[in-house]
């Protein structure tokens, strides 16, 4: 599995999701990558764990690892 320095620089949105009832986290960089939180903090912490799934599923498929955009 990936370690958490190979998702520096992929930027995190956060907004509250009224119909989740939760805060949804996404990676505009790493398609299709999310998380649910109660908490902002908790989502950040579940969308790390997710990103760091997306790409050791994308490297074990052997896709190119899109770059991160970094807080553009």
């Amino acid at each position: 599995m990936p370690d958490a320095n190979e998702i520096i620089g992929y930027p995190i949105s956060i907004f509250w999701s009224h119909e989740d009832e939760g805060y949804i986290a996404t990676a505009k960089d790493l398609p299709g990558c999310s998380a649910w939180g109660k908490t902002r903090v908790e989502a950040i912490a579940e969308m790390e764990d997710a990103m760091m799934a997306w790409i050791e599923a994308s490297d074990a498929m052997g896709r190119e690892r899109p770059a991160p955009s970094g807080n553009d």
